[in-house]
């Protein structure tokens, strides 16, 4: 932090002798220039306290956000969430049918409180992508329920840190390292069959998954429904923030929270995400197959257009 330099005062040069002045003439001018020094104190004092009033209600820096509780409950005034209808399906087939150069697939489930189905809408292409690390949310979910479970620890150690180390780089940093080392200790045949508990068909060897069944992966974590509340909030935190913010994140409005992980590995570009505010969450998954790395900012720009039209439909 920068030091807070305290102006310097005045230099005065010597003084020469005052001349000799009345006594009651000098009691008097004693007295009016307490009487101004008092004042002025008292004005200083009042602006001192202004000053630091103004500061203490300023708004301060963003911070980093606490922990989500899993999932945040909102007041009960909160309004119903929308439901998908056919009018936003048409608009999202209509995005997809334009960019018909791709291979685009989407899930969309509403995870609302009190909403009346979990079902999964697709859209487009609903065959299996190579889900790139985008899957690393399964095999976070799956080294935590081994946590709860007793069988490992956060604090076991994994290469040369602890594993709750790796898997927060993992989710947040996309570290590939991390996620082989996370696999290894859940072991892929325990991972399948993670998997399969969740209605999920997965194999670590091909790393493929349909994105409606990676949107039922997201369900089952913010929902609570495969972790415990820490460890859901945990792991939530972790996708909020991450080193790339410019798929779903870029495209939603203020005041929507994205929890998410996005994949991108040679012609694969995708994101898969949970948008929430108050009573209101939607599970959206957008899988792209293109060329090469060289469509991906077309692509990113498709990811955005069906984003924003999910989030302006449903929020």
């Amino acid at each position: 932090m920068p030091e807070d330099h305290t102006p310097r005062q005045p230099r005065f040069g010597s003084r020469r002798p005052a001349p000799r002045r009345h006594p009651a003439r000098g009691r008097v001018r004693a007295m009016i220039l307490a009487a101004c020094a008092t004042v002025l104190a008292v004005a200083l004092a009042a602006g001192i306290y202004s000053s630091a009033a103004a500061r203490s209600t300023a708004v301060s820096p963003r911070t980093a956000p606490a922990a989500p509780s899993a999932p945040a409950s909102a007041p009960a005034s909160a309004p119903a969430s929308a439901s998908i209808d056919t009018a936003l399906g048409s608009r999202i087939n209509a995005i997809i049918e334009a960019n018909s150069q791709y291979q685009i697939g989407v899930a969309l489930a509403d995870l609302s409180q009190g909403a009346a189905s979990e079902d999964v809408h697709e859209y487009g292409v609903q065959e299996k992508f190579v889900a790139a690390s985008t899957a690393k949310v399964l095999a976070a979910a799956a080294y935590y329920h081994l946590v709860e479970t007793g069988a490992a620890s956060l604090d076991d150690p994994l290469g040369s840190y602890t594993a709750g180390f790796q898997l927060r780089e993992m989710i947040q940093q996309s570290d590939n390292d991390s996620w082989s080392l996370v696999m290894d200790a859940v072991g892929h045949g325990e991972l399948t069959d993670f998997a399969a508990s969740l209605g999920v068909s997965y194999d670590p060897e091909t790393n493929t998954l349909t994105p409606a069944e990676m949107a039922s992966i997201l369900s089952g974590v913010y929902s609570g429904a495969l972790l415990n509340a820490e460890d859901t909030a945990q792991l939530l935190s972790y996708m909020q923030d991450t080193n790339y913010e410019t798929l779903i994140p870029a495209a939603v409005p203020d005041g929507i929270t994205v929890f998410h992980k996005y994949g991108l590995l040679d012609d694969e570009l995708h994101d898969a995400g949970v948008l929430a505010q108050g009573n209101t969450a939607y599970a959206l998954v957008i899988y792209t197959k293109g060329q090469s790395l060289s469509d991906v900012p077309e692509r990113t720009e498709v990811i955005h257009q069906l984003t924003q039209a999910v989030a302006g439909a449903l929020f």
